[in-house]
Parts: structure tokens; sequence; C-alpha cells
């Protein structure tokens, strides 16, 4: 394919993919007192009892501009599938620009992640109050773009290394990950410049980049010992297959195997569009870890 063809292509994926209305949740949650600390519930439209949990960790580059909502169709489109979801908004960079034409800043440090971790801690007594049915035994974690390095990061806080405000004792009680077009290898990412240096951005000056990557990059934090899937398009010019494959080849090192399944000539958005086949493939790989 021509770049220019790769180009089209993208555009009209990118269209499809925020063409679909936003869809409000069934209930909303605060698990903290900022106003992005929420988390929204969407219950299995089939009325399931037992269904298991999808968290949903949106992308957006962990910028500002990009929330909840534009998953919202992707979260409904799960509930349509059985699942309880559970979609968290968590802060993100801040609107204003670092400089005049800079555009608005990659993510917070450390907010971003206290936000994570605090939505995660929360959600089982979150569930219980306003999603009783599900089974939360059953939980699985997914995530698009910087959502994905998100979920990633969230199935591995057991790893993190010590003294890290985010580790837990011991793994979480997850049935697995679907990381999708994850910025998972933050060495790649960086490489490639991914969404215009977002990990560089997050992450802060030269100087605090090494230390803040061992706690936040997932190819740094491995193995896990949780079952990981990883979904890629071939023509996602967004984050690239090299990220993805980069962090499956770092899993490997570690004895850990992660599953990648590449979509051919599929770009970056149709994993989250309804209208996608892709969307379909996403769903199936959830429920192979859900049920």
């Amino acid at each position: 394919m021509s770049d220019s063809a790769a180009r089209d292509q993208d555009a009209a994926e990118t269209e499809s993919a925020f063409s679909h209305p936003v869809v409000a949740p069934d209930v909303s949650a605060a698990y903290g007192s900022h106003p992005d600390q929420v988390i929204d519930f969407y219950a299995p439209r089939d009325g399931r009892a037992g269904a298991p949990v999808v968290v949903v960790l949106h992308g957006g580059a962990w910028r500002a501009p990009y929330d909840r909502l534009h998953m919202s169709p992707f979260a409904d489109f799960l509930a349509r599938r059985g699942f309880a979801v559970a979609s968290v908004e968590y802060r993100r960079g801040s609107e204003l620009p670092q400089q005049r034409g800079s555009g608005p800043v990659a993510g917070r440090w450390p907010e971003t992640f206290d936000d994570v971790a605090a939505a995660m801690d929360a959600l089982p007594e979150l569930l219980v109050l306003h999603m009783p049915s599900a089974d939360a035994r059953r939980i699985v974690v997914t995530g698009h773009s910087a959502g994905g390095q998100l979920a990633l990061w969230a199935a591995a806080r057991h790893v993190l290394p010590e003294g890290s405000p985010w580790r837990l004792p011991r793994a979480p009680a997850l049935r697995g990950v679907v990381a999708l077009a994850p910025i998972a290898d933050f060495a790649s990412a960086v490489g490639l410049g991914v969404c215009s240096d977002a990990v560089g951005q997050f992450l802060g000056r030269a100087e605090d980049f090494t230390e803040r990557a061992a706690h936040a990059d997932p190819a740094l934090l491995l193995p896990t010992g949780i079952a990981t899937a990883v979904v890629q398009g071939t023509t996602d010019l967004t984050v690239p297959q090299a990220v993805s494959e980069a962090f499956v080849d770092a899993a490997a090192k570690e004895g850990e195997t992660v599953g990648l399944t590449l979509l051919p000539d599929v770009g970056h958005f149709p994993l989250i569009d309804p209208a996608a086949d892709a969307c379909a493939v996403v769903a199936e790989e959830i429920a192979q870890l859900a049920w």
C-alpha cells in the first residue's frame, strides 16, 4: 500500500470510529474527589447475571482533549456482547499547551497512575454497589493505544520496583489483559516518535525519564504471570506494529508468552469501532480470557 493510500485509509477508519454517538452509561460512580476520577458502568444488555467484567481504559496519548466518551460506543458494544463494562476516566495532560503552538501535554506524573491504581482498587466495592449481578471474580482489563499501556500497567503493579507507591503485594485478581495497539514498549515508541513524542512528554525531563520508565514502561514490568494478549493492526500509522512486537519480544526474553493477533490491512481505530470487523475480533479475544 502506498503512503498516500495508507493515509487515506487511516482517515476513513478514524472518521468511522468517531462517527458513533456517545452512549450514556447505566450509572457512573466516583472513585475519588477529582472530576476525572469516575467510572462509567454498562450493564450486559441481555440482563445476564454472573457476567464477567471488562475494565476499559481509553487512549488519546494521555492528553486532556481525549476522554472516555469516544470509547462509549465500544463499551456499549461489549455490553451488547454480554459483558459488564467499567469504563475508567483518569487525569490526563493539561489542556493548556506547554508553550505556544505545542499542543496539549501528554499525561500527568504521577496523577495518571494514581488514578488508574485508585480506580482498580476501588472497583470491587463499586461493583458490589452498582453492578451486583456481575461476576467480580472474572475481570479482564482492556485498553486502546495509551490506554493499552495503562491496561498492561494495571496488571503489572505487583512487579513494580520496591518502594513504588502503586506496588501491590501480590498479583491483581485478573483473568487477563487484552491490549489494543498499545504503547507497550517505550524505547521503540520514542524511537518512532509515537503520538508526537507523547512518551517523552509523559515521563518528563531527560533526567527523570529512566527512573520513571522503570515504574511505567510495560516492557520493563515483566513477567507478570497474568494472561496477556495484544491485538494490533498491521497498517496502524499511530502506534506501529513494531511497538507491539517489541513488547512481545521483551516478554519472551523474560520467559512469558504474550499472544499477538495481527490484523492485516487494519489501522489504529477499527479495534474500537463497533462498525468494524476488527472490533468483533477484540471482543472474541476478551471472551477467551473472561469465560
